[in-house]
């Protein structure tokens, strides 16, 4: 029961979560900085989190256990919010939203790869459907790289590369920390708040470089923020808190961000004039589907047969 509610949570982060690519590329079309598009998500979305945690929680809790252990609260909100969201915004200025999704999707192995780190061996079946989901993703940029300036390929896969290890590691770190003594919102809200030097540092540099943003852009960072940055979040660590005691699981659910790409696909199409994939992006989105699919046919049987066991 617990694997089919963090898959429809999974799924449902990713629709929420492909706001941010499509709002990313439409901030930087009308002319915003990336660096406003990164810290004011993140300044927008601590005072909602703070209102939801405040109501339904109170800060004692919280606040106590971050103060257990401040530096790595600040090491690791940092790295699993700041390295993967200011990486991200940069690169989308370097190509249509739905290649940056698709390239997003390094995370899904990023995270595999890192079960050793929390004392689980790499589930090689899980990494295998993952792997089917990376070439979807591979087929739907062939086009894209080809027709790309090698500096332009560097720098929108580097950044992503860069926020596609941190997410998880972040994730993950932050888990282990509280030991199942934060709801999923308050360790939404503690990594938010622990993450806030780094946002309030950026936008100084913005306002000093760039000057402030626009209108416009403050507005559609503000639906980030909602949507993203609260109700996506929340959706995918809840999903990820459903199961974080199987690794393979959580490999699983970490795969349903494969999601982002249709999503980001229909909406920059629709909203954006997004050219749409070829004839390989079209097969590419299959073998995504395809690897999600395969990704929880695994886990479903793993999870039988230790229940026969």
């Amino acid at each position: 029961m617990n694997m089919k509610k963090s898959l429809f949570f999974g799924v449902a982060g990713s629709f929420f979560f492909a706001f941010t690519f499509i709002l990313n590329r439409s901030m930087h079309l009308s002319g915003g900085s990336w660096i406003w598009s990164a810290s004011l998500r993140y300044l927008f979305t601590l005072p909602i989190l703070a209102l939801v945690v405040g109501k339904k929680h109170g800060f004692q809790n919280v606040h106590r256990i971050i103060a257990e252990n401040p530096r790595g609260w600040l090491l690791w909100s940092t790295i699993g919010f700041g390295l993967f969201y200011a990486p991200l915004s940069y690169a989308g200025n370097y190509g249509e939203s739905w290649l940056i999704a698709a390239s997003w999707q390094m995370t899904i192995v990023m995270g595999i790869l890192m079960s050793p780190l929390f004392g689980s061996r790499v589930p090689v079946k899980n990494l295998s459907a993952s792997g089917i989901i990376l070439l979807g993703v591979f087929l739907m940029q062939v086009h894209n790289m080809v027709n790309l300036e090698v500096r332009t390929t560097l720098l929108t896969l580097v950044p992503i590369l860069i926020a596609a290890i941190s997410y998880p590691l972040g994730n993950r770190k932050t888990m282990a920390m509280s030991e199942n003594r934060l709801s999923t919102i308050e360790r939404t809200y503690g990594m938010t708040l622990c993450s806030l030097p780094l946002w309030l540092i950026m936008a100084g540099f913005g306002t000093v470089h760039v000057g402030l943003p626009s209108l416009g852009q403050f507005f559609q960072s503000f639906c980030v923020a909602l949507f993203s940055g609260v109700i996506a979040t929340l959706l995918f660590f809840r999903a990820t808190d459903l199961v974080k005691s199987n690794q393979k699981q959580l490999a699983v659910v970490e795969s349903t961000q494969a999601g982002e790409v249709i999503f980001t696909l229909l909406g920059g199409t629709l909203f954006l004039g997004d050219s749409l994939p070829d004839s390989l992006g079209g097969v590419g989105i299959l073998l995504i589907v395809f690897g999600m699919i395969l990704n929880s046919l695994f886990s479903s049987f793993s999870g039988k047969r230790e229940t026969e066991r």
